[in-house]
């Protein structure tokens, strides 16, 4: 099989190489949170290139972005998390969400999580990853730009809590896991378990 960088990360590689050594950390990170688990969905998947780490390690793999995709390994499906609830096939038994959540606006935060919940069955599991608040202060002018909806520890957990009972945080800085002084995280993880019951609950 001939694999190759996907187009938006052959083009941070090309860039600088070690943001693609951090962006696959934190894919690796979900890949053994969620190793034996039979339906997975990516939410944002982007060109596919993490995927690579994670359908090794579950036993289905869909990706869904709202932009049409060629270089996804796996099964891709064009939807926007935003517009749509249901996604074809639903009933996934767990979900991950990686450089995401940041860019969509605070008062939309819930209705994008409330739609990815509706996919997943009642005891899922789901992974949210973003940067950190405290990081932007570091970042360039355009990641400010777009990064709209970036947290603090407890601002990610109170967000997370709305929707699952159980929400465990954990923090990178570059490619180490750490759970360290939650003000020198770079990178924020939530790991969250057991969706609160909605009106589309499974």
């Amino acid at each position: 099989m001939n694999l190759q960088l996907g187009a938006m990360h052959a083009a941070s590689f090309k860039e600088d190489p070690k943001h693609l050594l951090f962006v696959l950390a934190r894919y690796q990170f979900v890949a053994r949170m969620l190793r034996g688990y039979d339906r997975v969905l990516e939410i944002g998947c982007g060109d596919g290139t993490g995927a690579c780490l994670v359908v090794q390690n579950v036993g289905e793999l869909v990706g869904i972005d709202r932009e049409p995709q060629s270089d996804y390994l796996g099964e891709f499906v064009q939807h926007d998390i935003l517009q749509d609830g249901l996604i074809r096939g639903g009933h996934f038994d767990a979900a991950f969400m990686l450089d995401v959540l940041e860019h969509i606006e605070v008062e939309d935060e819930h209705v994008a999580l409330a739609n990815a919940c509706d996919n997943l069955k009642r005891d899922s599991v789901m992974i949210v990853g973003m940067p950190s608040l405290e990081s932007q202060t570091h970042a360039s002018e355009l990641s400010r730009r777009y990064h709209v909806n970036c947290k603090t520890e407890s601002g990610l957990r109170e967000t997370m809590r709305q929707h699952f009972r159980h929400v465990f945080c954990f923090a990178m800085q570059d490619a180490t896991l750490h759970v360290g002084f939650p003000a020198m995280a770079h990178y924020r993880l939530a790991l969250c378990t057991s969706k609160r019951t909605s009106t589309f609950a499974r």
